[in-house]
């Protein structure tokens, strides 16, 4: 029913993986089940049919870019929406069975993107150990804690959730690397505005009319919407044929908003609605908010000029 919170999760398994220990952020699945899937698609699926509430998967993640997996996935079949965002960091740990040493490392299992973003400290801390290529974090911490490698690179929730002892943490070449997932429900009413918000949209564009995409960001930029995000995925129809994937400042409520989404039905072949939700924070440092609305574009600027041109209607010129 409308506004009747879940409580049934899936998300991108196995267990013990980043996506997991994001889910675990969000209270209701932390108080809900919580249900591992195998891939993007089956997750998106389990939602799709009125087997899951809520599905958690990956968007983008700062070192290797976008998940275009997920990304077609949510243009394709029945529309999903986008209710909430979380923005985890990508802490590696190396992880070993109890009375393991560093020196006692000759294999060990990370899924590759894992062992790539670790390759310095390898390099320099395990320089002759073999790096064994598995399908998951989670995959890695199961192997080390079954003895079959010596040590995995894993998500912390992958060492606790197998009983690992860490034998290094923050292992990762770039520090600062974050992922950031998507809670995905179907479609219903879009959380209440914040303030602080982002509004996600998959695009198509006419592919014979010149300029097209020119067209697409003029309806955001007369309206001072700023874009924070821009990706295209091929369309499978043709080569040279794409959808645009963009997230804008801003809720589908605001009245600047809703009028760029009435342009951009006008000027598209397509445009799919990926849902408003409130941007993640970091923190409540004044840096950290959304940029103040200019001046001429709030919501009471708007109402100004309908009522001033609604009396121009009627025959009154004050």
């Amino acid at each position: 029913m409308p506004g009747t919170p879940p409580t049934r999760f899936v998300y991108l398994g196995p267990e013990g993986t980043f996506a997991e220990q994001a889910l675990r952020t969000v209270p209701a699945a932390e108080r809900g089940d919580r249900t591992p899937a195998r891939s993007v698609g089956e997750a998106l699926d389990a939602v799709r049919a009125g087997e899951a509430d809520a599905a958690l998967v990956p968007l983008e993640n700062s070192i290797g870019g976008a998940v275009g997996v997920t990304l077609d996935e949510l243009v394709e079949g029945d529309p999903l929406v986008i209710t909430r965002e979380v923005v985890l960091p990508v802490e590696f740990v190396l992880a070993a069975r109890a009375g393991t040493t560093l020196s006692d490392v000759r294999s060990v299992a990370a899924h590759p993107q894992a062992s790539t973003q670790c390759r310095g400290w390898l390099r320099e801390h395990l320089p002759d150990a073999t790096v064994v290529d598995v399908l998951s974090n989670g995959a890695a911490a199961a192997g080390a804690a079954s003895g079959e490698y010596d040590a995995a690179i894993c998500a912390p929730i992958g060492a606790t959730r197998h009983r690992l002892a860490v034998l290094a943490d923050k292992i990762a070449d770039h520090p600062d690397a974050v992922t950031r997932f998507a809670l995905v429900s179907r479609p219903g009413p879009p959380p209440p505005p914040t303030g602080d918000d982002l509004t996600s949209l998959a695009v198509c564009l006419a592919h014979d009319r010149v300029g097209a995409l020119l067209a697409v960001l003029m309806e955001l930029a007369v309206r001072g919407v700023n874009m924070t995000r821009i990706e295209s995925r091929p369309t499978g129809e043709a080569l040279g044929r794409y959808v645009f994937f963009l997230d804008c400042a801003g809720h589908v409520a605001d009245v600047r908003l809703g009028e760029a989404l009435q342009g951009l039905r006008r000027v598209c072949a397509d445009v799919r609605f990926l849902g408003s939700y409130p941007r993640h924070r970091w923190s409540t440092a004044p840096g950290d908010q959304q940029a103040p609305v200019p001046p001429g574009l709030t919501d009471a600027d708007y109402a100004d000029a309908a009522a001033w041109v609604a009396r121009l209607r009627s025959g009154e010129l004050s």
